[in-house]
């Protein structure tokens, strides 16, 4: 057991009292040589937010004396929240005046100072910053005559920056700037800093854009070793490496993704042998090439996955190995982890087979080309290549026997319509249009869900560390409350303890189709936990499997990368004792890294997006719409545009009455009129104004 192990069980003991340093030096039996040593852990337990210094200099544990650590959610009128790393507590509710000195995402201790009433938060004021989340902040700079000041880009952080003009560094007026703070804010006193890049004008070519990359500190290039590592790689596989594999470059595999992919990690082969398909799902072997715990590696895991935003990538591995050796371009030997699965008519794996192979992919085939064939008959992107048309209408009838398996079971289908927007060659939004998930689509999606399952019940059946894909349960007060708001839409969850994913997919088929559709199954979403990564098996609730992870995309996710290593040293029978223990350690660390860069993805993405659309609509400022009421607030109603654009007609911009939120009812009432709006509701709304800044729309009902 280690000393930091020692001390907390020391302070945990009933009668431990707030000691000095010197007293716990005494009562650990430290020597004069040791004594430095055992302060700086004092300092370590400190920065952790395990223990706490008090005002007259005695060391406690954070958690003995009522104290809360957690990361500050901050809000642009100047009070935050605590979100504890306690996950069992509830946030904590911080004012203004209490935050002292606390920005946006610094973890910090928080004191309670009142314990809410049934209903309404606890409240805390922060009384240690354990460490700061924001040295650099992305914001828009002012100038002023003898100073400038840089407003945030992030509105939960609530102060303006101020740059004495010695720190100005030719910045001007309206330019996106990246100050880094040198002092930080105080009572009555905002943050000081100075501004280090200038990345240009507001309205710019990519600057707003590359604003959020700053913003969210995205990696914009490769280290240097990374890129000398990587420009060593070659670019063609030896005969000696083809000779150990599998060879199936006599297969007709091919690639079918969408017209602007670059980077093919998974290609599909198929037979049918009497009532047996036998589908195999090729992956590129990305793990042959990055070595663990080599510089490529290490920042693989740092980055967990690539993102993609409208204009740009940023990619996990470097372009040698996304866009080069490890995609599986066609008509180019590449290597592969191969999984041969046979299905029958149920959709039941039968048997199936992990190989480490060689390929040679005869086609990369474009999403809407094979949908257009499977469902049109249009054959013009495919003269000349019979064998594949045979396969691709194998491979639709086993699409629907798989689908029919998950439905069987209660998987959920979320059909949600997925905006593409498109700009022009500056950069501007010129139009938003919703993306069909057609018979190609679905095809690849239901053949890498099987692929996934198969290779999670293989890997947990054989004992082995390994890393799920889990979905847990919902929760039930999250269920009892969607259940409440659709019941204003004549549906009903029946039974909503232990709820079973049936449940939600007979509401699935209930609203298909219909105009609320889209709306329920948002809501249906939300109600329901997250899906994450983890080192422990767990069902996944959405899919109703009890076994599932990511195989599928070692150029784009890490966890997938890590699997694939495990995987083919327990087929080489490499997992020894000493390497499953070490799997044990660092899988639980890996699986949090990827959850967490996973939700970093999906923000930042969520961002660019939002962005875009405001952009867009901002150019339509008095156009009128119709769209569908999607969300009640207590400030009003937001209202959902058929091209998937989200704004608020707030209640000061319904000029015919003075309208509240009942919550009970779950509708907008009107005080003199009693007009009713609910959710799912049809209105014309005229776009009233926009904010760039907080990615805001405003919208006004039309009569």
């Amino acid at each position: 057991m280690g000393i930091k192990s020692n001390i907390i069980d020391f302070m945990e003991e009933k009668l431990y009292k707030p000691m000095l340093k010197e007293e716990l030096a005494i009562q650990f039996g430290i020597k004069d040589n040791e004594i430095k040593d055992f302060y700086k852990i004092l300092e370590e337990m400190e920065k952790e937010g395990i223990i706490i210094q008090t005002k007259n200099g005695r060391y406690g544990l954070v958690s003995k004396l009522n104290l809360i650590v957690g990361r500050i959610e901050g809000n642009q009128r100047g009070f935050a929240f605590l979100i504890p790393e306690d996950k069992e507590r509830e946030d904590i509710f911080i004012p203004a005046e209490a935050t002292n000195g606390a920005m946006h995402g610094d973890r910090v201790i928080v004191q309670l100072t009142d314990t809410g009433d049934i209903g309404k938060r606890d409240e805390g004021e922060v009384i240690r910053i354990l460490s700061r989340a924001n040295e650099t902040i992305v914001g828009t700079y002012e100038d002023s005559k003898n100073f400038g000041f840089v407003i945030p880009d992030d509105t939960r952080i609530a102060y303006d920056i101020y740059i004495p003009k010695k720190y100005i560094n030719g910045a001007k007026t309206n330019q996106k700037v990246v100050v880094e703070i040198t002092s930080w804010p105080e009572k009555r006193r905002n943050p000081e800093g100075k501004i280090i890049e200038v990345l240009g004008n507001i309205g710019d070519k990519g600057v707003d854009i590359l604003s959020l990359i700053k913003q969210y500190k995205l990696p914009e290039d490769f280290p240097a070793k990374v890129k000398k590592e990587a420009k060593k790689i070659k670019d063609t596989i030896s005969q000696e490496e083809i000779e150990k594999r599998v060879d199936l470059r006599h297969l007709n595999t091919f690639t079918i993704d969408g017209p602007d992919a670059k980077d093919f990690d998974d290609a599909v082969s198929i037979e049918k042998i009497g009532d047996i398909y036998r589908l195999g799902v090729h992956i590129a072997d990305v793990s042959y090439y990055v070595k663990e715990n080599s510089p490529i590696d290490k920042e693989a895991l740092k980055r967990g996955n690539s993102i993609y935003l409208i204009d740009r990538v940023i990619p996990m591995l470097p372009e040698e190995l996304s866009n080069g050796i490890c995609s599986l371009n066609p008509n180019v030997d590449r290597l592969t982890l191969s999984v041969f699965m046979d299905i029958d008519q149920k959709g039941k794996v039968i048997k199936h087979e992990v190989v480490e192979a060689v390929i040679r992919s005869k086609a990369r085939l474009i999403y809407d080309d094979v949908s257009d064939l499977l469902e049109k008959g249009d054959d013009t992107a495919f003269k000349g290549k019979e064998e594949i048309i045979r396969d691709l209408k194998i491979m639709e009838e086993l699409c629907h026997i798989l689908n029919e398996k998950r439905d069987r079971r209660g998987s959920i289908d979320f059909d949600f319509p997925e905006a593409r927007i498109i700009l022009d060659e500056n950069g501007k939004p010129v139009d938003i249009v919703k993306e069909e998930r057609r018979i190609a689509n679905r095809m690849i999606e239901e053949f890498m869900l099987v692929c996934n399952e198969t290779i999670a019940e293989h890997m947990y059946w054989a004992e082995v560390p390994f890393i799920y894909r889990i979905h847990e349960e919902p929760d039930e007060e999250k269920i009892e409350s969607f259940n409440k708001i659709i019941s204003n839409f004549g549906y009903l969850i029946k039974g909503s303890q232990e709820i079973h994913p049936k449940e939600l997919q007979r509401i699935t088929k209930e609203i298909k189709g219909k105009k609320e559709e889209v709306l329920i199954n948002t809501l249906m979403l939300r109600s329901l936990k997250k899906a994450k990564y983890s080192s422990s098996h767990d069902i996944h609730f959405g899919l109703a499997a009890q076994y599932y992870t990511h195989f599928t995309s070692p150029i784009r996710r890490y966890s997938d990368l890590q699997i694939h290593r495990i995987i083919k040293k327990f087929n080489k029978g490499e997992l020894t004792p000493k390497e499953i223990n070490k799997l044990y350690n660092i899988l639980p660390k890996v699986a949090e890294q990827t959850s967490a860069t996973e939700r970093l993805a999906e923000e930042v993405e969520r961002e660019v997006d939002d962005l875009k659309m405001t952009e867009y609509m901002s150019e339509r400022i008095g156009n009128i719409y119709e769209g569908m009421v999607s969300s009640l607030t207590p400030y009003g109603m937001y209202v959902q545009l058929e091209n998937t654009v989200e704004g608020l007609v707030h209640f000061e911009n319904m000029i015919d009455d003075y309208y509240e939120f009942d919550e009970e009812n779950y509708y907008i009432i009107g005080e003199r009129t009693k007009k009713i709006y609910r959710l799912g509701d049809m209105v014309k709304v005229r776009v009233l104004d926009t904010n760039l800044i907080n990615r805001t729309i405003d919208f006004m009902l039309e009569p």
